[in-house]
């Protein structure tokens, strides 16, 4: 046999493997991506009866102790549903759960946050991601996100999983809905004259929010509390938001 018959002997197998490995390749990928669409997410437990898209009056129904924050230009508006804290809601319907936080575009939620305290069943992000990727029927190949957190993007979603106050937390985004939001900022700013930034005589560090992990309650800007805080029952957070998405609510000498 002539040393090119011997060649094309060898490499015919080689050639056959990796047309295969082409062919395959394209769904291997794709099952690795998420595909899944809002509209195709289950009712998972994790959810607590929550959904993006959800009205104000099915959220009502859901929670009749829901107050609404004002909507701003935008069409945005927000509120924090706090079971772990508020007498009034039954927490029966809400176990192991610190606090809700909803925003809402046109009057359906478009961003849904969970934040799970101490006695959640998982407390690890890996164990975390590997139950809501299994209860949402998506991929568990989900990415970092800063720095101890996980991320996965999907077909018009984003999933977001994370630690706050002890316990894990999960954030389901509407990507639409941001881009939605973006779209009419900039509509806004290109209609109106640029303003000339604010300024003041001090300095333009935000203020300090202070928070008590004995009390649950935060002090911020100009409100400080009567006695200094020691430092194991102090805390920092650096919006008011952060602090009320973490269980603390503002003290009363701040109202």
């Amino acid at each position: 046999m002539s040393l090119h018959k011997r060649a094309s002997c060898c490499y015919r197998p080689l050639l056959f493997v990796l047309l295969a490995a082409l062919v395959c390749a394209p769904s291997t990928f794709g099952q690795n991506q998420c595909i899944q669409k809002i509209s195709e997410l289950p009712a998972a437990p994790e959810l607590l009866g929550f959904r993006l898209g959800m009205s104000k009056e099915e959220i009502k129904a859901r929670v009749p102790q829901t107050v609404f924050g004002r909507t701003d230009d935008f069409g945005v508006s927000k509120t924090t549903i706090n079971p772990y804290f508020d007498p009034r809601i039954d927490r029966t319907k809400f176990e192991s759960v610190r606090s809700i936080s909803l925003d809402l575009l046109d009057d359906h939620i478009t961003s849904l946050w969970i934040g799970y305290d101490e006695t959640y069943r998982v407390q690890s992000i890996d164990d975390f991601v590997k139950l809501i990727s299994q209860s949402l029927h998506v991929s568990e190949r989900w990415s970092p996100w800063r720095s101890r957190g996980q991320q996965l993007r999907c077909a018009d979603f984003q999933l977001i999983v994370t630690t706050l106050a002890g316990g894990p937390s999960l954030r389901i985004l509407d990507l639409a809905a941001e881009d939605t939001v973006a779209l009419r900022r900039q509509a806004k700013e290109e209609r109106e004259p640029a303003a000339e930034p604010a300024t003041s005589d001090g300095d333009n560090e935000p203020a300090e929010i202070i928070g008590d992990k004995q009390t649950k309650t935060y002090y911020s800007g100009t409100c400080h509390p009567e006695k200094a805080i020691g430092e194991a029952r102090r805390i920092l957070f650096k919006t008011a938001e952060e602090a009320e998405k973490a269980g603390f609510k503002l003290a009363k000498d701040c109202r």
